[in-house]
């Protein structure tokens, strides 16, 4: 794609890294969505409805999530085991700047599928699409100074901290200090193969 955009929407496309399929979300997924986002984990650092009932993940998996794509403010995975197919977590871009070609990174990983690298790989495949395939020159990420988790996976994924973005995020109990990461095409640890397919109806 090389950074050449035309109506600044990332076309659908599957990403696959190792043993995982990053694809768009659909029907097949509400269940598993609606009992990821039920975790007190997850509910602990994102602002999702509480409870997270069925009807809310139908819309997430159904709508919301291709919306957010066609909309042009980034583009949404399911992440799935690329051999059972079950999901295993989300991977996002958010907040995109076309004219600055820069985007945002956000994921949770389901109950089920932690300490397993899920993450941090999911993390590394994006990174590599949108900085190679792509031609993005920067990656955002931010993390709740509290939410080691989360922090560690920037970390490991080879993102550098820039700071700390006092009292940005917002969380079910109220304000929260956010770290500032980022990744740009210089960085070692950008560019991860990995094999990208666009889907076309």
């Amino acid at each position: 794609m090389g950074g050449t955009w035309t109506d600044d929407v990332f076309p659908e496309t599957e990403l696959v890294s190792g043993n995982l399929r990053l694809r768009a979300f659909d029907a097949g997924d509400v269940e598993d969505v609606r009992l990821a986002c039920s975790d007190e984990e997850i509910q602990r650092w994102l602002p999702l409805p509480r409870p997270y009932d069925l009807e809310a993940a139908r819309g997430w998996c159904t709508d919301f999530s291709h919306h957010l794509r066609t909309s042009g403010d980034g583009i949404h995975w399911a992440v799935t085991d690329g051999g059972s197919g079950r999901l295993l977590g989300t991977i996002g871009l958010k907040a995109t700047d076309w004219r600055a070609l820069v985007s945002e990174v956000g994921y949770w990983v389901a109950p089920w599928a932690r300490r397993q690298g899920v993450a941090v790989a999911a993390t590394r495949a994006v990174a590599g699409w949108l900085l190679g395939e792509c031609g993005f020159e920067r990656l955002e990420l931010r993390a709740a100074t509290e939410n080691l988790a989360s922090r560690a996976v920037a970390e490991r994924a080879g993102f550098v901290r820039e700071g700390v973005l006092r009292n940005a995020g917002h969380v079910h109990e109220g304000r929260v200090d956010l770290v500032a990461y980022a990744l740009i095409p210089s960085d070692e640890a950008a560019l991860p193969k990995v094999e990208a397919r666009t889907v076309t109806d």
